[in-house]
């Protein structure tokens, strides 16, 4: 499936730091407010683990086992305060997040930035604000869409006996909201559908809210986490959404030595393997400094953010189609040659559209390449399932 993720948070939090360090793509990174200005769009990866090891043979897709699938990503330009109503980059930035299927919200844990993202002493500002202007920012952009022509509409609904989801799913559409996301969060709410005449401001702003945890499912990067004083770690983690401590610089400093071939690293590795012993001093020191962050941490986090989105909060799997049951090839006899991000309940019969409108056309059954067994069109895949499709379609 095609797949965004958004990296979102106010100037100078790290999001660009995080987006180089996720994609190694060319971007300007400096320390005051709106280096971005223009949304970056790059390629990076969710990591699984391949099947090809169970083959006892290198498929050529992975590196040591790990199979790096590709996503999209977009770092937006940092939001300030009232960007709903337009100040700072606002516009841009909430127009370039709703191509997002989920955020991460990176957000400076240090306290080292203000709340527009100028620097302060570290522990001066209280990420949680952060957290929660944010929260606001996208909902009270929804509920400017909707209420800028809601009288008018409501009156249509009810005059016309229009279904009240898909008129405003229709008059949301441009941020990303589908009949469904408009459908639960009704539900969640409770708020009386026939009654929709009457909803008060507060009304709107809760409708508004939910469909934006709905749609945009969001997960926290406390990025500087290494110089971040231990009670703002405390209190991200005790909000009630996944987080994850970062460090962005860290993660991009691994990268850029493995790509200039001083260091054995895979993204998401929990240490690295140095492959010469020419390193300058401030090399060598630079990457002690990481060794630390990773003997506190685990990792940078930057890898685990990616992950966590896609595999928890979108709740995605891998599949891995092939041609060849036997080999798990396609027909020129490449091993594994495509894994597919597919939502957690996908049958044989989505994989079969997936891989191409005419295949889930003429599906007729599809083959466990573990096990040889024959699936039906509702057979529900499981994360790492290797699967032949049966079709008439040449």
């Amino acid at each position: 499936m095609s797949m965004t993720i958004g990296l979102a948070g106010k100037p100078n939090a790290g999001k660009s730091t995080f987006f180089k360090a996720a994609t190694l793509a060319d971007v300007e990174i400096a320390n005051y407010p709106f280096t971005t200005i223009n949304a970056n769009h790059g390629v990076t990866y969710v990591r699984a683990e391949c099947p090809c090891k169970e083959k006892g043979k290198t498929c050529g897709k992975c590196v040591d086992g790990v199979r790096l699938v590709p996503i999209d990503i977009i770092d937006v330009a940092g939001l300030v305060p009232d960007a709903c109503k337009g100040r700072g980059l606002g516009n841009t930035f909430l127009d370039e997040l709703r191509q997002a299927q989920a955020i991460i919200h990176v957000v400076d844990a240090s306290g080292g930035t203000d709340c527009e993202g100028n620097p302060v002493d570290i522990g001066d500002h209280d990420p949680l604000e952060d957290v929660a202007f944010l929260n606001r920012e996208i909902t009270m952009w929804l509920y400017g869409i909707l209420e800028r022509n809601w009288v008018k509409l409501s009156r249509k609904i009810q005059a016309e006996g229009l279904k009240l989801e898909a008129v405003i799913s229709e008059q949301l559409a441009g941020a990303g909201i589908k009949e469904s996301h408009v459908n639960a969060a009704l539900m969640d709410t409770g708020l009386a559908r026939t009654d929709h005449v009457k909803w008060t401001e507060e009304d709107m702003i809760r409708l508004c809210d939910t469909m934006r945890e709905i749609s945009k499912p969001l997960l926290i990067a406390a990025n500087k986490a290494d110089v971040a004083p231990r009670e703002n770690l405390d209190k991200l983690r005790e909000l009630d959404r996944i987080m994850v401590p970062t460090s962005a610089a860290a993660e991009l400093a691994l990268r850029s030595a493995a790509k200039s071939g001083l260091i054995r690293y895979t993204p998401g590795d929990r240490d690295f393997e140095l492959l010469t012993e020419d390193l300058t001093k401030a090399q060598k020191k630079g990457l002690e400094a990481i060794h630390k962050v990773i003997d506190q941490f685990g990792t940078t986090g930057i890898q685990e953010c990616i992950n966590r989105t896609v595999f928890e909060l979108l709740d995605l799997i891998v599949v891995y189609p092939v041609e060849d049951e036997g080999k798990w090839s396609d027909k020129l006899g490449n091993v594994l040659p495509d894994a597919y991000l597919m939502k957690r309940g996908s049958t044989c019969h989505d994989l079969a559209y997936q891989i191409h409108t005419e295949i889930g056309d003429r599906f007729l059954y599809a083959v466990d390449a573990r096990t040889r067994l024959r699936l039906g069109e509702k057979h529900e895949l499981k994360n790492g399932d290797v699967i032949k499709i049966v079709s008439t379609a040449k």
